[in-house]
């Protein structure tokens, strides 16, 4: 979920196009689940091969790398290591939410509610380590890099782009502004027409590019102030204070200007040392020793992998292929263009 940001954050509205050129650090785990649970049947089932292994996340990652990079954008994925210990939580809750929306999926296939069905599918997707490596696997074949944080995705992803190796962090979360991403981009893997939660209506999704500068400079707050709002209002690691949201939490930081001061001066109750969530956000567990490297696809391994192993159409595949293809030349060819011109 990470932090619930949405209502004060100022989004502006891009077309995919004027993402051209970019490098964007995509949360791989927020991106995997996303593809998981859209990339379904009617009745909530997910996409399968002949031997009922779960390709939805494979089809995502495949088609949607393919479309961004014939566009001209340069994805870099991040994939999730240790999480935080005070993360435990969350991770036992989600388990707990998974489980209860398993049993109401089987109950409403049953009474043959096929709109139950999807919407309790969605809340019950699970990823395995499988389904990482084989994300992992089906990058390296692709050519397109991809990097292993030592700790939260998200954080390593604002760590690319503080060094300048993204111009962008690329999650559904807000956290990656908490982890001190400049720009972070919603909206990457999912654009396009969306049903919305739990009702009969879809809507056009389109990228949205949040400035982290604009944003506290609207806000007239520091980063470290953001985060300490964060975390009055409930993170990954902890639950916050019951009644505080955006609005509540920047009143009180503006008047009080720390969480410590927050905390002595109103007495505020948390289940966690709230000190050391606002530590995970300003000093998080990243790292410099990564390497972003992209390569030419490997036609013949993606075809191995993705219509030999799990049944793809071979001439579907073949389309991404060719979209792959043809935006590694146009940018390569726009490489040697800068590098003459």
């Amino acid at each position: 979920m990470g932090v619930q940001l949405g209502d004060i954050v100022p989004k502006q509205k891009v077309e995919l196009d004027e993402l051209r050129g970019r490098t964007i650090a995509i949360d791989a785990m927020n991106a995997l689940y996303q593809f998981l649970s859209i990339i379904r049947q009617r009745d909530g089932t997910p996409l399968k091969d002949s031997q009922e292994r779960v390709t939805s996340h494979l089809s995502g990652l495949f088609y949607r790398t393919a479309n961004l990079i014939e566009i001209g954008i340069k994805p870099v994925y991040v994939f999730d290591g240790e999480p935080p210990a005070l993360k435990s939580g969350t991770i036992e809750n989600r388990r707990t939410i998974r489980a209860e929306a398993a049993r109401a999926y089987k109950s409403a296939l049953k009474e043959g509610d096929m709109v139950e069905a999807r919407k309790q599918a969605q809340r019950a997707v699970k990823m395995t380590a499988d389904m990482i490596g084989q994300s992992q696997s089906l990058l390296d074949n692709m050519g397109v890099a991809w990097v292993q944080a030592p700790g939260e995705g998200e954080a390593q992803a604002a760590r690319l782009v503080q060094k300048g190796d993204a111009w962008a962090a690329g999650s559904q979360d807000f956290d990656s502004l908490l982890f001190g991403a400049k720009l972070l981009v919603r909206n990457v893997a999912i654009t396009g027409r969306r049903k919305m939660p739990g009702k009969s209506v879809y809507v056009e999704v389109s990228p949205e590019v949040m400035d982290l500068d604009k944003l506290l400079e609207d806000l007239e707050i520091t980063r470290e102030q953001l985060v300490a709002m964060g975390v009055l209002m409930g993170t990954d690691f902890n639950k916050g204070v019951k009644g505080i949201g955006p609005k509540t939490a920047l009143k009180l930081i503006r008047e009080h200007k720390s969480l410590e001061k927050v905390i002595s001066e109103t007495g505020a109750q948390f289940e966690v040392d709230p000190l050391e969530v606002e530590k995970i956000f300003l000093e998080p567990n990243v790292t410099d020793d990564y390497v972003v490297k992209h390569a030419n696809p490997d036609p013949e391994g993606i075809k191995d992998m993705l219509c030999e192993e799990h049944d793809f159409s071979e001439s579907r595949v073949q389309s991404g292929i060719d979209k792959l293809s043809k935006g590694v030349s146009e940018q390569a060819q726009k490489s040697l263009e800068n590098w003459f011109g």
